[in-house]
């Protein structure tokens, strides 16, 4: 007889969100680490290397699970951002607010 073992890396908190067990990690943010700089799952490990690649494939495999819904999230992201930058716009850059705190 063969036994299932189910994977637990994934855990979802009250609102939904997806993160991996036993780190301050979500799920979406690996997703756009893959999506955004074409990373395979060790390049993910180099630039977070307290995930391990077990944790990693299981983020991915979410990923490709639920692939509509976080896209969808992600694409919510980068607008809520780019409107933000938009609404900021005229706004003192950090250059700025140090050069002129300098002058006083």
């Amino acid at each position: 007889m063969m036994v299932v073992e189910p994977i637990t890396y994934i855990r979802r908190d009250e609102r939904g969100t997806a993160w991996i067990a036993d780190t301050n990690k979500k799920v979406i943010e690996v997703a756009m680490d893959q999506r955004a700089y074409g990373w395979d799952a060790e390049e993910i490990h180099a630039a977070h290397p307290h995930l391990s690649l077990a944790h990693i494939h299981a983020a991915r495999s979410y990923y490709f699970d639920h692939q509509r819904e976080l896209d969808a999230e992600m694409e919510r992201q980068v607008e809520g951002h780019h409107r933000r930058r938009s609404e900021a716009a005229g706004q003192m850059t950090r250059a700025e607010l140090l050069e002129r705190l300098g002058r006083k």
